[in-house]
């Protein structure tokens, strides 16, 4: 972190840091959580408020980003009793071994999966079993500057997949590498192709479906649907690889925006839905013969730009290229209707990204402030109203009471006369 202050050194001087390449992008308030902390969020508050905490010598708030190479100052005190780190749960040899053998790819910065289909990328109410729940087992112990070992940074997650949905998911081995791919994933930088068979044979081969997507109503935000009106903008780029006579075909989908079950709402749209995909083609999406029931939809290739170097000793500039190995039912389907894996290499239909309309740039907007919204809230429940500021806050209401009553022509009650003594 510093070549000159150990981050657990007696904090009775200034001390100083330069931010590291797994802390670039990160805000500066979770800076403080992985590298100090002891050091609580009310301290930082305080000490960005007053001018005490400078970013290459410029005061800095705690949701500031920082990037590597700057220089953090830090004010001498502010140490509370430290938290005992977060042990990893432990899996069993059975779950570590489940978690190796989905990985395809690995470098610095990112652990590359294949994620077979039924298994949930997060947990929820009734999920127990996950992706999120497994990558402990990529967790390995560090020594820190005390010399105590404890548990290593742990990997987490950059986006996801449909729990039926199959391939290429990207996990972020650092908070520094998680920031850089998700900036990149809203960017649009990212490429993703994904494989899908589906009922029936587009008219046109090749083309754009741009159909706004919002939840649909009554069915508790677990489905969606088009909504011209409403819904959020979506963008999905598709081209027909091959076809079974007028039975199915296999179509590369390209989704130029992230919307849930973006490319299943689309494809069922045009009428022609995903092999499988009961939910959105009813029984209309199965096929009859050897094809499997299952969910026929596969993130092939992922393309995406890492905070790794080129040549392993730089800093950034390097590009990670995976394909991921189609599930048994997919393959098996394939050759039942008599495709090739060799007639499509997944090469994305857009070079770069496309450039933003107002319109999405406002979206995103939007966005980013209801993250930042949701980010604040969890530090806002922390902090309670003085007293002080309760006082205010009613005398404030009895002044606008007593406003109210001389608008409408009743006495005040202050001014109101009293009635005869008995």
């Amino acid at each position: 972190m510093n070549d000159k202050t150990p981050l657990n050194a007696p904090s009775k001087e200034v001390r100083q840091f330069t931010v590291t390449a797994d802390d670039d992008g990160v805000r500066l308030d979770r800076w403080f959580k992985r590298n100090l902390p002891q050091i609580g969020f009310a301290t930082i508050s305080r000490w960005a408020r007053t001018g005490q905490i400078r970013v290459d010598g410029k005061r800095a708030k705690p949701e500031d980003r920082i990037a590597q190479g700057q220089v953090l100052r830090v004010p001498p005190g502010g140490d509370v009793v430290r938290k005992t780190p977060k042990k990893a749960r432990e899996l069993s040899a059975e779950e570590i071994a489940e978690a190796r053998d989905m990985v395809i790819r690995e470098t610095p910065s990112a652990i590359v999966l294949n994620k077979p289909p039924g298994l949930a990328t997060q947990g929820g109410s009734k999920t127990t079993k996950h992706v999120d729940g497994l990558l402990d087992a990529f967790v390995e112990d560090e020594t820190g500057p005390d010399g105590e070992t404890r548990p290593g940074i742990r990997p987490r997650l950059v986006h996801r997949l449909d729990k039926d949905t199959s391939g290429v998911l990207l996990i972020a081995r650092t908070p520094g590498s998680a920031a850089n791919f998700s900036r990149r994933f809203a960017g649009r930088s990212a490429r993703k192709v994904y494989w899908a068979l589906v009922v029936g044979v587009p008219q046109v081969r090749e083309g754009m479906i741009d159909a706004p997507l919002a939840k649909q109503p009554g069915t508790g935000g677990e489905k969606m649907h088009v909504d011209e009106e409403g819904g959020a903008m979506a963008k999905t780029r598709y081209r027909v690889v091959e076809r079974a006579g007028q039975k199915a075909a296999w179509v590369e989908l390209e989704p130029l925006t992230g919307r849930t079950h973006q490319l299943r709402v689309h494809m069922a749209a045009i009428g022609h839905p995903i092999v499988g995909d009961g939910k959105y083609g009813g029984q209309d999406a199965f096929l009859t013969g050897s094809i499997s029931r299952k969910m026929h939809l596969h993130a092939r290739r992922l393309i995406i730009g890492t905070p790794d170097a080129k040549d392993a000793g730089g800093t950034g500039g390097g590009k990670l290229d995976v394909t991921a190995e189609l599930p048994d039912h997919f393959a098996a389907s394939m050759a039942a209707l008599g495709f090739e894996e060799g007639q499509s290499d997944a090469s994305p239909v857009r070079d770069e990204a496309p450039e933003r309309t107002p319109a999405e740039k406002k979206q995103a907007a939007r966005r980013h402030a209801k993250q930042y919204r949701k980010d604040r809230r969890g530090e806002r429940r922390g902090r309670t109203i003085s007293a002080g500021t309760t006082n205010q806050v009613a005398k404030a209401k009895e002044k606008a009471k007593e406003a109210a009553k001389k608008k409408a022509g009743k006495p005040s009650s202050k001014g109101a006369p009293r009635g005869p003594r008995r």
